[in-house]
């Protein structure tokens, strides 16, 4: 497969996407085709979507958060109506592209990470580095706030969030400490409360903060971000014209490990239990598998984006 050269948006105000490059090659970009972008983010796939479809493809871009919606609207509004900008969840993309006129598409993007954008800027309450009240909505009008998992969950509800999700083996010290504590009304503090429980590093010059697995799992649990990839794999499938490509980028090992899962299931011509004599399930395949091996950054992407350096790339083609 050569390698695509298309222009990447070098306005310098905005998030870079990761693995540009290898998703417009994937997905197969051509003019004239139609893709959904179920994680606009600021744009930066969308773009490159748009300027590789040029003259008549077209592209619509699903956010939940409107703030990045609203930066991404504006970065794209040199494409005209050729991009079409639905603000809700990606798990609705079926009734959303529908509701648009658009039965199929060549290709759906789910990139599952959050912008640098939103780690960096006060108000969504993502990072420990910033002392903010405690959020992590992506929809700042969704039901439940970090603030309501910190100060109402119970002892052991909490502790089975931080290990499920952060997987965070000491997820019951931390969990005891937060209660203890309550009630936890910023960020800073909750970090200091989970590096003060989980004591010093037992490694020396240690990179990573000791709150980043619990801040993970109260995003995942905020959001429900787990069960919404398993429900927009499933619409993204759905939703694709026979030969279009599904590309998907994650970012830790829950994520990947159920697009893994979910995408061996939808190639496999059996999905009966280990150990069945006989096939029962009559199960029909609806995908190929595009790569057998996870797609990296390349060293040089990540020189240039460190924080790329966890992404994952799964592709498959609808059958």
């Amino acid at each position: 497969m050569t390698q695509s050269t298309g222009p990447v948006d070098q306005n310098q105000g905005f998030h870079l996407p990761v693995l540009l490059a290898e998703t417009l090659d994937r997905l197969l970009v051509h003019p004239g085709g139609i893709y959904l972008d179920a994680t606009l983010g600021e744009g930066g796939h969308s773009s490159g979507l748009l300027q590789l479809s040029t003259p008549e493809g077209r592209v619509l871009g699903i956010d939940r958060d409107p703030r990045s919606f609203a930066r991404a609207a504006d970065r794209l509004e040199r494409f005209g109506d050729r991009f079409v900008p639905l603000q809700g969840s990606y798990t609705q993309m079926v009734a959303m592209a529908n509701q648009h006129g658009f039965d199929r598409v060549d290709g759906v993007l789910m990139d599952l990470g959050l912008s640098s954008r939103q780690l960096d800027t006060p108000g969504y309450g993502f990072s420990f580095q910033t002392d903010e009240p405690l959020d992590m909505r992506f929809d700042p009008n969704g039901p439940l706030s970090a603030d309501d998992v910190v100060n109402n969950y119970s002892e052991e509800d909490l502790a089975n969030v931080i290990f499920e999700y952060g997987e965070e083996p000491r997820s019951r010290r931390v969990a005891r400490a937060i209660v203890r504590n309550r009630p936890v009304n910023s960020t800073g503090q909750l970090a200091s409360l989970v590096a003060s429980a989980m004591g010093p590093s037992p490694r020396q010059g240690r990179r990573v903060h000791p709150a980043t697995r619990t801040f993970q799992a109260l995003r995942i649990e905020v959001n429900d971000e787990l069960t919404n990839v398993e429900a927009g794999l499933s619409a993204a499938i759905e939703l694709l014209a026979p030969s279009g490509r599904l590309a998907v980028i994650s970012y830790h090992s829950l994520e990947d490990r159920i697009v893994k899962t979910f995408l061996q299931r939808e190639s496999s011509m059996c999905i009966c239990p280990p150990g069945f004599p006989v096939c029962v399930c009559e199960h029909e395949p609806t995908v190929n598998l595009v790569n057998r091996r996870v797609i990296k950054p390349t060293p040089e992407e990540v020189t240039g984006n460190p924080r790329s350096r966890s992404a994952r790339m799964r592709v498959a083609e609808r059958r």
